[in-house]
Parts: C-alpha cells; sequence; structure tokens
C-alpha cells in the first residue's frame, strides 16, 4: 500500500539528526524526522529537587514554537500557564528517559532536557524522546569525559516512535494528513531491547481490537528498533 508521502505502511519517515547543534548546552541535537524539527538540548546543574531524596533526576520541558503549525498558536506564556498538552508531553519525555539512567549513578544532579519543536507535521512528542535520549547521552559522555562521572549512568538506547490505523491499515510514524485523520492513534517509547516504558493508543475515531493494537506495537518495535540503531551512529554506551 502506498501512503500519502509515497512510504510503505511500515516505514519511517527519513532520519536526520545534527548532534551538538547548540554551542553552551552539555549535550544537544536537531533531530528532522520527515518533516517534523525538534531542537533538544540537556542542561545539567548539581541540585536536585526536594522529592529526590538520593541520587540525581532527569527531567524534561516541552514548547512549540508559535510558527510551528500550520497555523499559528500563541506562547504558554502569553497564557500565563503552561497548556495542558505541553505539560502531559513534558511529562511524557522525562518518564521516558528516566527509564534509561540509573539515577544513583547520576548523582546529586538534574538533568534538564529542553525540547523546542521548530517545526511539526505528526510525532513530535515522540521526536522529542529520541532526540532528548542523544542530547542526554552527550551531556552524560562529557561528564564522564572530564571526570565529574565514575561511571556511565545510561543503562540503554530509549526512542520513540508513533503508528495508527488509518482507512483500517495499521501503519508506522504518522505524518500530520494521516495522523488527522486516524481512527486510532499509538505513541510507544522502547528501549534498544523492545522493553515498553510508555505506550499510549487511543481509539480517536472508533474502538480499536486487540489484533490492531498488536499490529501497531509490532510495527513501533520494528521503528524503534532501527531509531536505536541509528542512535547508536552518534553514541556508543
Amino acid at each position: 500500500m502506498t501512503r500519502i508521502d509515497g512510504r510503505s505502511y511500515d516505514q519511517l519517515r527519513p532520519v536526520k539528526i545534527t548532534p551538538d547543534f547548540t554551542k553552551f548546552a552539555e549535550g544537544s541535537c536537531l533531530i528532522e524526522i520527515g518533516s517534523t524539527v525538534v531542537l533538544c538540548n540537556a542542561s545539567v546543574e548539581n541540585k536536585v529537587p526536594l522529592h529526590v531524596k538520593q541520587g540525581g533526576w532527569v527531567t524534561a520541558e516541552y514548547s512549540m514554537l508559535p510558527r510551528a503549525n500550520r497555523e499559528r498558536s500563541g506562547r504558554d506564556i502569553s497564557k500565563l500557564k503552561l497548556s495542558a498538552r505541553s505539560a502531559e508531553i513534558q511529562r511524557l519525555i522525562g518518564r521516558s528517559l528516566r527509564g534509561a539512567v540509573d539515577l544513583l549513578a547520576l548523582g546529586e544532579r538534574t538533568v534538564t532536557i529542553d525540547c523546542d519543536v521548530l517545526q511539526g507535521d505528526g510525532g513530535t512528542r515522540t521526536a522529542s524522546v529520541t532526540g532528548g535520549f542523544l542530547a542526554l547521552a552527550l551531556a552524560l559522555k562529557r561528564l564522564k569525559k572530564r571526570g565529574d562521572l565514575e561511571t556511565m549512568p545510561l543503562t540503554t538506547y530509549v526512542s520513540g516512535i508513533s503508528a495508527g490505523v488509518v482507512d483500517n491499515r495499521p501503519m508506522l510514524d504518522l505524518c500530520y494528513e494521516e495522523d488527522s485523520h486516524a481512527a486510532v492513534d499509538m505513541n510507544c517509547v522502547m528501549t534498544a531491547e523492545g522493553r515498553i516504558i510508555e505506550l499510549q493508543a487511543t481509539g480517536e475515531g472508533r474502538p480499536y481490537t486487540l489484533e490492531e493494537q498488536l499490529s501497531l506495537l509490532e510495527l513501533c518495535r520494528k521503528g524503534n528498533a532501527e531509531l536505536c540503531e541509528i542512535l547508536k551512529r552518534y553514541i556508543i554506551l
């Protein structure tokens, strides 16, 4: 089956990663998946939130530039509060990345991953997880290189990808046109070993079957395996 952009149903969009994209962050990358573009920066502070009693912490912030989409959207600051969508996505990113970190080995540090969507064409949250992981890994590698860390706190690679049912066909890595009329939408974060950290699946247009869920999950497993292989080109744990 040929899709809007000519891909097969189980094919990722083209992936391009530019590591060390910014000058001052401890770790950074620009990740492009199809027409979705996200800038990810990792910042390290030698302190932890009050709720952390042992080890360190990894957290994230997520936002979209006003003209990242087809129509301008207002900045969260103009509303004097974080949008519910941004709050939900940045919690997802933080949970996903903590799933790959030995927080005790990190020590009394907080790593904040800032994910800013420059252009959104579907899959911005999962692109933020994948790019955020690389920014985190680059930052931790630098800490270890200069002797601030005894061991690398990362335990595995992490990536995220979306899938959905469009015109009754499960498809991998939906672009905006596909996502906007998908009957079922899934976001999946996995480790390089194929273990699930986060799974979000919603019947947007109708309830879905267990068979459809398993088909989408298998597509996500394939896509995440390919993304983790791409990440290994830029960082060796």
